[in-house]
């Protein structure tokens, strides 16, 4: 009944098996791959006709994770999986973005690719094994796909690279002082198509080794898809891109003249709307026949790229008129909202952003239900890019893949330079306002990011800023690399490089390639060339950082105490009556973990002092020879009871209240009244002993034996 293929082989510490032809079979491709236990379904299938009209590649990717994978059943009140989670949908575009350039120029037919998590071990990260089952269901698919391609995870710790670390190596790398690298490669047999990366101050060389380390290791998994096709693969489907080399012509010779002079002003609004012109002029001289010709809108793009590209690689001037490593004008600003707890505007040339933090307490922490299993969040990133950003209309609604992959992008950028928790005990949230876009809008909001926490007065290790890169790469092998690349730079050329750190080094890579892959040589120099543009605008922000930040007084303070773990129910109380008295007398928030770690938050310095004092008072044993203030609270014949050390109790005998014969203890106290009193001890059934005539009832002071002797 079924015609199963099955490929195995040996990859790092696990068995990568690659199965088709049981599952599925109505797709045109299907591979379930395995690594370790981790499995993950890929499901291939594509239109045999383009829509008429199309103008772009509609390819979609999904990624799913399914609880059932890891023996669980989602939360919720209706049990089952709803919406995709950040991870889902970060991971949906990892796959998309190194497959989509392998398809045959031309191809614009409907294309789908679904990947779903069917077992997980936690231990070997689905993501990974998502993108190679999806390469070797398209590699099978016979659709028109230039690969195969494979991707990895590499881990970087104590010198040494890592292939595919744990799940447990990666989660929370701030936490992990000795791994320094999240990174994710995809490439082909030649080159890399994809790089995504979360890092901790590496050197641009230590980058390009693992970039390179990374390659490597995914060439035995190419050849085991390409195994696996021989045995398994259709036929290949008989596509043949359109020819419209004869309405590019005409396109060419009705505006090229035109096309030229709009894209040599450098005003981003002008020239727009003198492009706009430019396609007009076009149009009008061609006939009815091409106007409806679906591969117009293609051959438009063809002569606007090459307008655009063969003027930068041949005079390395670009359309703005700056020089190929050259970084756009900077304006940075800080404090400029009066009520926010930390803001900023960073402006590069005619992209800006205005980034604001918030610090909240950790009823504020974002939880994560993650297949993995269940943690908190204290650093939170949101990235915002509304139509007026690009002088356009739209509609509005809730954040897209592309809003998640941005802002996951500068949250991995900052990670790096973040606090302790256990040094600076707040959540933070950073949400990215984009208010102009012509360039890396990503990069604006690390570098405004940045400004805005140390305008909060979150103690970040050093400043962060970030610089998109471009690459021109013509068709005899000449190229240009640019630095702070324009919106139509990133839309008509060949690379987005997206890199950010500090001075000392890389804490996020990102690149993606529009075409088949680049050279080690020109990463190594793009590498270097985005550090050179880097340290320039760590400069330009230094200029509006006078120093340290004051705390925003609308900010929340937070003091934190440990108390031993036997004692957290006693501060909790029955059915939490403690802790809410605390709350409620103190006004002060109080957060306490099962690390028997105490968080105390308010804006009134008071309130905290009297919710640790309210707490010190249960959880802290009264210390010998030490000093207390107490409360007279009962009066026997040998003495009085006094309340001195929270809720504890101790005897003051008649003897120790003066010194002096007394009748009666009531000939000098009474009940209620406040004495300072003097430990002794505890006697032989644990009682406490205390003495007042060794205190100065005035000062507080303790009357030394000499003193006490001349009386």
């Amino acid at each position: 009944m079924f015609n199963v293929t099955t490929k195995s082989m040996q990859w790092g510490e696990e068995t990568l098996t690659l199965e088709t032809g049981k599952v599925a079979r109505q797709a045109d491709g299907s591979v379930i791959a395995t690594l370790g236990e981790t499995s993950v379904m890929a499901n291939v299938t594509f239109a045999r006709q383009q829509k008429p009209g199309q103008d772009f590649f509609p390819l979609t990717v999904h990624y799913n994770e399914k609880y059932y994978a890891a023996g669980k059943i989602p939360g919720g009140f209706f049990k089952r999986e709803a919406r995709p989670t950040e991870k889902e949908t970060l991971t949906s575009r990892l796959i998309d973005r190194p497959i989509r350039p392998l398809f045959v120029p031309g191809f614009k037919n409907e294309v789908l690719v679904m990947c779903t998590v069917l077992s997980h071990d936690l231990v070997n990260d689905p993501d990974m094994v998502a993108m190679i089952a999806a390469s070797a269901a398209l590699t099978l698919s016979g659709a028109p796909f230039m690969g195969p391609i494979a991707g990895c995870r590499v881990g970087f710790e104590d010198g040494e690279y890592i292939l595919n670390p744990t799940v447990d190596d990666m989660q929370d790398l701030r936490l992990n002082p000795d791994q320094r690298l999240d990174l994710v490669v995809a490439g082909t047999k030649d080159a890399v198509m994809m790089v995504e990366s979360e890092a901790y101050e590496l050197t641009e060389a230590e980058m390009l080794g693992a970039v390179k380390f990374a390659h490597e290791s995914i060439q035995p998994v190419i050849d085991l898809i390409i195994d696996l096709a021989e045995d398994a693969a259709k036929e290949p489907f008989d596509f043949q891109p359109v020819d419209y080399s004869d309405l590019y012509a005409d396109v060419k010779k009705a505006g090229e003249a035109e096309m030229r002079a709009a894209f040599a002003i450098a005003d981003k609004q002008e020239r727009t709307a003198a492009v706009a012109a430019a396609r007009e002029t076009v149009k009008a001289a061609l006939s009815e026949e091409q106007l409806a010709d679906a591969n117009l809108g293609s051959a438009m793009k063809k002569l606007e790229a090459s307008i655009l590209r063969g003027d930068v690689v041949k005079t390395g001037t670009r359309i703005d008129g700056r020089k190929t490593d050259e970084i756009r004008p900077i304006v940075s600003e800080t404090g400029i909202l009066p009520r926010t707890h930390g803001s900023a505007l960073f402006t590069r040339g005619e992209t800006q952003g205005l980034v604001v933090t918030t610090l909240g307490t950790g009823d504020d922490e974002q939880f994560i239900d993650a297949l993995h299993g269940n943690f908190k969040s204290n650093f939170l990133l949101h990235y915002n890019f509304p139509p007026y950003s690009v002088g356009e209309v739209g509609r509005v609604g809730p954040p897209g893949r592309r809003e998640i992959g941005h802002g996951k992008l500068a949250w991995r950028a900052l990670q790096a330079v973040l606090p302790a928790s256990t040094d600076f005990p707040y959540t933070i949230r950073v949400v990215s306002e984009i208010t102009e876009s012509n360039g890396s809008s990503s990069m604006a909001s690390v570098c405004g990011g940045s400004l805005s926490m140390m305008d909060a007065g979150v103690p970040l290790k050093s400043a962060v800023a970030g610089v998109a890169m471009g690459l021109i790469l013509e068709e005899d092998g000449s190229y240009a690399i640019l630095s702070d690349i324009l919106g139509d730079e990133d839309h008509l050329g060949d690379m987005d490089f997206k890199v950010a750190g500090t001075e000392a080094g890389i804490t996020s890579l990102q690149m993606d390639i529009k075409i088949a892959g680049i050279t080690p040589e020109i990463m190594e120099k793009a590498l270097e060339q985005a550090k050179a543009g880097r340290i320039h605008i760590l400069g330009e922000m230094n200029k509006a950082l006078s120093g340290a930040a004051d705390f925003s007084v609308h900010a929340p303070r937070i003091e934190t105490m440990q108390i031993p773990t036997d004692k957290i129910r006693e501060v909790i109380g029955s059915g939490g009556k403690v802790i809410r008295e605390i709350v409620e007398v103190s006004g002060a928030k109080v957060d306490i973990n099962d690390e028997g770690i105490i968080k105390i938050a308010s804006p009134n310095g008071e309130a905290i002092k009297k919710a640790y004092d309210m707490i010190h008072s249960i959880v802290a044993e009264p210390e010998e020879g030490a000093v207390y203030t107490g409360t007279v609270v009962k009066i026997v014949d040998f003495g009085a009871f006094v309340n001195f050390f929270g809720k504890r109790d101790g005897l003051v005998h008649v003897s120790q209240i003066e010194n002096r014969r007394l009748n009666h203890p009531s000939d000098v106290l009474k009940e209620g009244q406040e004495v300072k009193v003097k430990l002794l001890g505890f006697d032989d059934r644990g009682k406490v002993r205390l003495s007042m005539k060794v205190v100065d009832q005035e000062t507080g002071e303790e009357i030394k034996k000499e003193e006490t002797a001349d009386e």
